[in-house]
């Protein structure tokens, strides 16, 4: 049997998960998780065989960084994405950092048990549709259609608080170790925002994930 551990911020996803791995007879879900913290105990209590890993589980610590923490003392437990984003950015982040599969939450189900299966095999297993993406990317780039980086213009205060908004400090956080007030910080997350042309925390994160502004 394929132990599976699944992790996700939602209880009604990780329940319909559940129910479609336990109805195979090769696969049984072991554990289930909430966060990233209760993931990296589950995984030390049933050492599973693939850990199914949700990316983005705000407030807690999020997919990438507990991949990482698994993957540095599970080597045996294999960590399959499952996400919503199908951009480079997050794929070859959660690829550097271990994971062994890459998959959307729009997959069918029979696919989400496939990529299972061939983790535990000792496959890599790349959902299609990012495998597409990834190759119009790169045909773009080649065609001289990369945008412009424009981090250069970012002052270097914006440029210190950008991976700390990134890492999922709040701005009176943000504040207390920079030593500025509370207003500055929100003028230089407007000012990088702007100066970026990003629309949200998300894409901020994003952002700093694609330039290694952090740490993960």
């Amino acid at each position: 049997m394929i132990k599976v551990l699944v992790v996700d911020d939602h209880a009604v996803v990780r329940s319909g998960l559940s129910f479609v791995i336990n109805s195979q007879e090769d696969m049984t879900v072991v554990a289930d998780a909430a966060d990233g913290l209760e993931a990296y105990l589950e995984t030390e209590r049933h050492t599973p065989d693939v850990v199914l890993m949700d990316l983005s589980m705000p407030p807690g610590e999020n997919g990438l960084v507990t991949t990482k923490r698994i993957k540095e003392n599970f080597s045996g437990t294999k960590v399959l994405i499952l996400t919503m984003h199908d951009d480079e950015e997050y794929l070859f982040r959660a690829l550097k950092l271990g994971a062994s599969g890459y998959i959307l939450k729009n997959a069918k189900d029979d696919e989400l048990l496939d990529a299972i299966r061939s983790l535990e095999q000792g496959e890599i297993y790349i959902y299609p549709k990012v495998t597409t993406a990834l190759v119009r990317q790169f045909l773009q780039q080649n065609n001289g259609e990369e945008a412009k980086d424009s981090y250069v213009q970012l002052s270097n205060r914006e440029q210190e608080v950008l991976p700390l908004i990134a890492l999922g400090y709040g701005n009176k956080e943000i504040a207390s170790k920079l030593c500025i007030s509370v207003k500055t910080v929100e003028t230089h997350k407007s000012n990088i925002m702007n100066k970026l042309d990003l629309n949200s925390r998300a894409e901020i994160v994003k952002y700093a994930i694609k330039k290694n502004l952090i740490d993960l």
